[in-house]
């Protein structure tokens, strides 16, 4: 039976294969090599050769190598060096050039501010292209792995704990230093000069802790971690506590493209809402927007922001469980009667004011003690021992319009999910970006905006094709340097004028 034979490896051939002839004109490598030509490389700066004597890269060589590792989820230095020299597409696209992995580790560390603009210019790109609903966005955040291990995270509580952990390891060895003076001691498993070393050692891991517990008291943190200072210890919901960053991003509801996007170490979302929702508005070009997001948003005094700020905001208010979680007796169980200002319990009793309403508290409280003294229900709804207690924001009135919006929009807010989560999911499974690989708030934020810069590209390309899109870039071209050519002529004209 006769088989499909390869070539030969020791075959010579007369004339060498071309490298064009390797990459299929819907190959998507294509539509890097072409965007990047259109990105203004003025502002890069220009990288430097390891080797002795050796001419810098071009900053556009740099960018091809780290957009096309980022689409396919190839983000370390090193193995991007190892793809230049054995992926055919690398070959193609880097025009045979194979940098060092020093060389492409430092393109990324000294031009952050000129890669997040990258980031922002390509979404701008997407509304130029109509692919930008511009009306309604999700927003959620998620964590992703610092480069940092739980190991290397220390609070308050662990510092303590360690310190008393090498004082008695400390206490029992010299236990052991003093039993061995004694003629009747057993045989010890180590000499008195080793125990000493030991002790010695113990000693020198303590004074690291004690600077550890100074840093958290200077810094009125609550933690410190040692190898990436930014990062902090939070919930992962799929893996546990790990310590990690908080990614907001917002998501336009047409196609499913980020456009704005921000890195905390805060493990809450709260409180993030209107800025990105501000930032999502500024490329836009957009007053008026509508925003979905969770319950994990629901802040008061942000919500109030969006508001003046003309941002019409959907989410669902957050349910309180009281003490012995019962639901029939949860706080929204609770109703309250805005004409009397009291609430009504499960029940039927009346809770009232006990805040005096000259005063402005933080949380206006209602009671009746005289009810729950009585009430056969009394251990449903709370362990306190004089009775229930229900707390109302001072702007629970404003919170309630939020919450009827919601109600009567349900159909938009179903739709979060959908828009927002997807990107999540294509990011941490497809394109191998669960953890970071750089540290430092900076550093971090510059690694997200190559990783949301990945994922857009890939999106677009999904939406219109490669061939359209390489239609799109090539005609772009023109256009984009008679914008260049004009803009350096007027920087010249200036010079000449003012000096």
């Amino acid at each position: 039976m006769s088989f499909i034979q390869g070539t030969d490896r020791k075959q010579k051939t007369m004339f060498p294969d071309c490298i064009e002839d390797y990459i299929g004109e819907d190959n998507p490598v294509r539509v890097i090599d072409e965007y990047v030509k259109l990105v203004n490389m003025s502002a890069f700066t220009k990288s430097k050769e390891h080797r002795r004597g050796a001419p810098g890269y071009h900053p556009s060589v740099l960018l091809k190598l780290y957009l096309y590792g980022y689409v396919n989820g190839i983000r370390s230095s090193r193995k991007l060096e190892t793809e230049s020299h054995r992926n055919i597409e690398v070959v193609w696209l880097l025009q045979k050039l194979k940098p060092d992995f020093k060389t492409i580790a430092d393109f990324r560390k000294e031009n952050k501010t000129q890669l997040k603009q990258v980031f922002k210019d390509f979404t701008k790109l997407c509304k130029d292209l109509k692919l930008l609903g511009e009306e309604f966005i999700a927003i959620d955040g998620t964590k992703i792995q610092a480069n940092n291990s739980k190991k290397n995270n220390f609070s308050k509580k662990k510092i303590q704990r360690h310190k008393q952990y090498i004082e008695d390891k400390v206490n029992s060895y010299l236990d052991l230093l003093e039993s061995s003076d004694k003629d009747d001691s057993p045989k010890l498993k180590y000499t008195p000069e080793e125990i000493q070393q030991k002790i010695e050692k113990l000693k020198e891991r303590k004074i690291k802790f004690e600077e550890l517990e100074k840093k958290l008291q200077d810094s009125e943190c609550n933690e410190v971690s040692t190898v990436d200072e930014d990062a902090r210890l939070m919930d992962n919901k799929n893996n546990g506590v790990t310590v990690a960053y908080n990614i907001q991003t917002a998501v336009d509801s047409k196609h499913g493209i980020i456009v704005a996007y921000d890195v905390t170490n805060n493990p809450a979302d709260q409180g993030n809402l209107n800025s990105l929702a501000e930032k999502a508005k500024d490329i836009f070009g957009k007053r008026k927007l509508e925003v979905a997001a969770d319950k994990g948003y629901y802040q008061a005094d942000d919500l109030m922001k969006c508001e003046r700020n003309e941002t019409t905001v959907y989410l669902p208010k957050q349910s309180y469980s009281n003490a012995t979680g019962d639901k029939d007796f949860y706080g929204d169980k609770f109703t309250y009667v805005p004409e009397k200002d009291l609430y009504i319990c499960p029940l039927g009793h009346e809770l009232r004011r006990i805040n005096h309403k000259s005063k402005e508290p933080k949380r206006i409280k209602y009671r009746n003690y005289d009810a729950c003294k009585n009430c056969e229900s009394k251990s449903k709804c709370t362990t306190a021992a004089k009775g229930r207690i229900i707390n109302r924001s001072p702007n629970q009135d404003f919170l309630d319009t939020i919450d009827a919006r919601t109600e009567a929009n349900m159909d938009k807010y179903l739709q979060r999910q959908m828009i927002v989560e997807h990107p999540y999911g294509t990011i941490k499974r497809t394109m191998n970006a669960g953890y970071f690989l750089t540290r430092g708030m900076d550093s971090v934020t510059t690694e997200t905006a190559l990783v949301l810069l990945a994922y857009n590209f890939k999106r677009v390309i999904n939406i219109i094709g490669v061939k359209e899109l390489l239609r799109i870039l090539v005609a772009l071209r023109p256009t984009l340097s008679l914008y260049f050519y004009m803009f350096k002529s007027y920087c010249t004209k200036r010079q000449e004028i003012y000096g």
